[in-house]
């Protein structure tokens, strides 16, 4: 069977979406996928602190996955986890969205799902204190980060993220994250 990439350009204009990258994540193609990214925002001429809005949301998404990734390297699912991301920009009748998937084992969904749901329930200001208290508190233990990615996520969308889960079997499902601009 040949692919047929005007199916595919037309799927993807039908869903609004502008840059899309499937596939195994590095430090590497984060930066230059994110400079192209970047550029591509610029070229159209978009306000700066739109596109700034963006570019960081898509970085911290693909951070985020890439980390993940390497947190499960030693997992029996590691090669399926490493493969599976997906990062699109896209663009709504109103604004932009940044939306991206990776399989996620199922053990971790609900420390995931229970820290979006956290910050979905709050309004702007209660988001941008826990953002300062994040700020102010030591990394925890055996950690390189403070968790503030998600809470600057959801600080910088217009609406509250939005996430689904896919089951796909009894150890692993795909997690959708979106956020609207």
């Amino acid at each position: 069977m040949q692919l047929n990439l005007l199916t595919v350009q037309n799927m993807l204009r039908e869903y609004g979406i502008l840059i899309s990258f499937a596939g195994k994540l590095s430090q590497g193609l984060i930066e230059e996928y994110g400079a192209a990214v970047k550029s591509y925002l610029e070229s159209e001429e978009r306000p700066q602190n739109e596109i700034f809005h963006i570019f960081s949301i898509f970085i911290e998404q693909t951070q985020n996955i890439k980390d993940y990734c390497s947190i499960k390297q030693d997992s029996l699912f590691s090669d399926t986890i490493a493969l599976s991301s997906i990062v699109t920009i896209g663009k709504t009748g109103n604004g932009h969205f940044i939306c991206s998937g990776n399989v996620v084992e199922k053990e971790d969904l609900a420390k995931l799902t229970g820290r979006i749901d956290l910050l979905t329930a709050m309004d702007k200001a209660a988001l941008k204190q826990l953002y300062k208290e994040k700020l102010r508190q030591e990394l925890p233990e055996g950690s390189d980060s403070a968790g503030l990615g998600l809470i600057d996520i959801a600080r910088k969308a217009r609406d509250p993220l939005e996430y689904s889960v896919t089951e796909l079997n009894e150890h692993l499902s795909f997690f959708t994250l979106k956020a609207v601009l």
